[in-house]
């Protein structure tokens, strides 16, 4: 049966949004209004405004960066594996797992630059000449930031941007047909003149697969850079070969918890089961259960080695973790529970995969706030976040938000022209027989 891809393009291009839509923009926008007021007293009074103190140098800055870029890396991963194999899910998938990829990735610059405590010499990072003859030290974890997070907007911007190109030619054709020059005019200049000729057609391929190829060692580059980031500090707790390994294992349920989540909220509030079918959420809520089990031995295998392989030093924190609730809320919430999505009943329930998928997510953040706070001597001392990282926070989820809801509203949140092209390779197939 073919595929029309119509709902997809009148979803795009409808004029308003129904009321929810304008609920959910109004309420992600009052977000980001929060996160510019804490960002704004964050600049005039400095980093005091936080909770940090000795030993608790780093909080809720780094917690969640780290965890923002572990969201990005395993949409992106994920996507680019798809693209890579080919993969049938590539087609219900990989546009929104991108634009997911994305907002994280511009989430987390952010934190590179408000946790520098002055934040208007961030261009100090820049390798740029310096009249004054002093050039960035790139020994430090602060230019490692620069280059990890300059080099991931570039590359998953490009990797989103090309495979838009086709269906911006399509809305720009579906716009001037409808009479909307304004619209059309809009769409084309992004479409970069795209006329859906052979040429056209083996460069885009060509240079999608390139990206998607680059995208797996940027990822892997990344989240080890975010390790070495802990490897560079004087905690002897966190000088372990296994933290790369970890940082990037337990990072995959948070982005795929995510993709999971929002395939289906956008299944359901765009009427789009047709695209994004039964199977597709099947696949999907599997992959976030392998990818909990996953964790789960990862928890294990760092268990093991912290409690009777490691140090003294390392012992006494792993321990000190492990009487802390956040290591247990981050092993139930990204490992085990996920384990419930091995039943099909729960798979396809969006009432069941919604919730997974996000306390998965969220999961991921206890871990990090385990590895980042509960494991440091204390010496009587306490970390406490203050109302601005709460705001911070909760504007950064809010901003996500509000990027997500602007892609759902003017581009198509499935891409078309791998659609038809399947459509075509089906009727090539069925011809042949």
């Amino acid at each position: 049966m073919s595929l029309s891809t119509a709902p997809l393009a009148r979803a795009a291009l409808r004029r308003h949004g129904g009321t929810s839509y304008r609920l959910a923009v109004a309420a992600a926008a009052f977000g980001v209004v929060v996160l510019a007021w804490a960002v704004a007293v964050l600049l005039v009074r400095g980093i005091g405004v936080w909770g940090n103190n000795q030993p608790f140098v780093w909080g809720f800055d780094l917690i969640a960066y780290a965890w923002w870029i572990g969201v990005a890396n395993a949409a992106s991963l994920f996507a680019a594996v798809l693209v890579l194999r080919r993969h049938g899910l590539r087609t219900a998938v990989n546009r929104f797992a991108e634009a997911a990829a994305l907002a994280a990735v511009l989430v987390a610059s952010l934190y590179p630059v408000l946790h520098l405590g002055r934040p208007l010499l961030a261009h100090w990072v820049f390798p740029l000449p310096m009249t004054t003859g002093v050039w960035p030290y790139f020994g430090s974890t602060l230019v490692w930031d620069f280059w990890g997070i300059v080099s991931h907007l570039v590359v998953t911007s490009l990797f989103w941007f090309i495979g838009l190109i086709p269906d911006l030619a399509t809305l720009r054709d579906r716009a001037a047909r409808e009479g909307r020059l304004g619209v059309a005019r809009a769409y084309g200049l992004f479409a970069l003149g795209w006329r859906g000729s052979l040429a056209h057609w083996h460069r885009h391929q060509a240079a999608h697969r390139l990206v998607a190829a680059l995208v797996l060692p940027l990822l892997l580059s990344a989240q080890t850079v975010v390790a070495l980031e802990f490897v560079a500090t004087p905690v002897p707790a966190w000088h372990q070969p296994r933290l790369p390994l970890q940082v990037l294992l337990t990072g995959l349920p948070a982005g795929l918890g995510v993709v999971l989540a929002l395939a289906a909220v956008l299944r359901g509030g765009l009427g789009i089961e047709r695209h994004i079918d039964d199977a597709d959420m099947d696949l999907l809520a599997r992959l976030l259960a392998a990818a909990g089990a996953g964790c789960a031995a990862l928890y294990a295998y760092d268990a093991l080695s912290g409690l009777v392989l490691g140090d003294a030093a390392t012992r006494a924190a792993y321990a000190a973790r492990l009487s802390h609730p956040a290591w247990w809320g981050g092993l139930a919430l990204g490992a085990l529970l996920p384990q419930l999505l091995w039943w099909r009943r729960l798979r396809l329930s969006a009432r069941s995969v919604v919730p997974i998928g996000l306390l998965a997510s969220a999961g991921v953040w206890l871990d990090r706030w385990s590895l980042v706070v509960d494991g440091l001597d204390r010496a009587g001392a306490a970390y406490r976040p203050s109302l601005n990282e709460w705001a911070l926070l909760g504007g950064g989820l809010a901003l996500f938000c509000l990027c997500l809801l602007l892609f759902a509203r003017h581009v198509p949140v499935v891409s078309m022209f791998e659609i038809r092209h399947e459509e075509n390779e089906r009727e090539r197939e069925e011809a042949e027989a």
